[in-house]
């Protein structure tokens, strides 16, 4: 049996119009971009760590106090004047990119995503149009004066929709509402999720954190990795932020191109995804952003 290259990643500093603009067509399986939402504010993260201090801020174990110690800023603004005009060059460069059997999914919210629903039938037309699918969380402030928005919306085109990858046995299993109502076999079994998908928020003091803005959950990115991509594929994510794609897909075999204009956050990559010693484009990481990978960098976040 011929031997097959382990997966690889890649990451560009930049514009990402520019650089996707250069890569071939169809040379992609998968693609997913998770653009700034257009919500009209700056989306910034403040990172800060705890020092023992008797006249601290804070109560810890047994009643000792801590002093907040703020070190550091993660931010970027989210608001342009045209959004759409924005996205829709880098939406026909998608399509452009994506091999024939491959899927495209974009990650919005309420705000955005019904013009990019129209925007994207244009593009892939309408009959490429597979699901929405509703990240749905419970995390956060409620609204006094109206239904508080707790949902994501990811829009899934197959770019040929009668070929394209979906492994069905791959689908991880959810334990049923109602298992009395279903046979002992079926709820041990558990079933497969619909189109929304439950799901909490990276947690604030979790291990899978990175300190940037906007991060997206592991466990929401490696289902779409799992059953719209196979083994040895390449996915793209050009609005890479903290590189979960990047992740998610080295962990499950697939080889993945991450592009940002950010520096943050690609220093953020450059730290998360140093187990895999990535490859950088238009930009030299520092000597301790990727220093020999800890063991638990090489496990991963559990």
């Amino acid at each position: 049996m011929p031997q097959t290259s382990p997966p690889t990643v890649e990451i560009h500093f930049g514009d990402n119009l520019p650089i996707i603009r250069d890569f071939p067509d169809e040379s992609f399986d998968l693609i997913y971009i998770d653009p700034p939402f257009n919500t009209g504010k700056t989306q910034a993260r403040t990172q800060i760590r705890t020092v023992r201090d008797e006249n601290g801020d804070r109560v810890g174990y047994k009643g000792q106090r801590y002093r907040t110690v703020r070190v550091g800023l993660k931010a970027f603004a989210d608001n342009f004047d045209d959004f759409l005009g924005f996205l829709e060059p880098r939406l026909e460069e998608a399509y452009r990119l994506l091999k024939t059997t491959g899927s495209f999914f974009l990650h919005l919210d309420y705000r955005e995503v019904h013009y990019a629903k129209v925007m994207l039938d244009g593009i892939f037309g309408r009959d490429s149009f597979m699901n929405e699918i509703i990240w749905a969380y419970d995390y956060g402030a409620r609204s006094k004066k109206k239904w508080s928005a707790k949902h994501d919306n990811i829009l899934w085109y197959a770019k040929d929709p009668t070929c394209y990858t979906y492994r069905y046995d791959d689908i991880d299993r959810i334990p049923y509402m109602a298992p009395g109502l279903v046979t002992k076999e079926k709820a041990e079994r558990g079933k497969t999720p619909t189109d929304t998908w439950w799901h909490t928020i990276v947690s604030p003091n979790g291990k899978e954190k990175t300190g940037y803005p906007t991060q997206k959950p592991l466990g929401i990115i490696n289902r779409l990795i799992r059953v719209h991509s196979n083994p040895g594929d390449r996915v793209l994510d050009f609005f890479a932020g903290s590189g979960t794609i990047g992740e998610a897909a080295i962990r499950q075999g697939r080889s993945a191109v991450l592009v940002d204009n950010n520096e943050e956050a690609v220093k953020v990559m450059a730290k998360r995804l140093r187990f895999d010693y990535p490859r950088f484009v238009g930009w030299t990481p520092s000597p301790e952003l990727v220093a020999e990978p800890t063991l638990l960098d090489s496990i991963g976040a559990q």
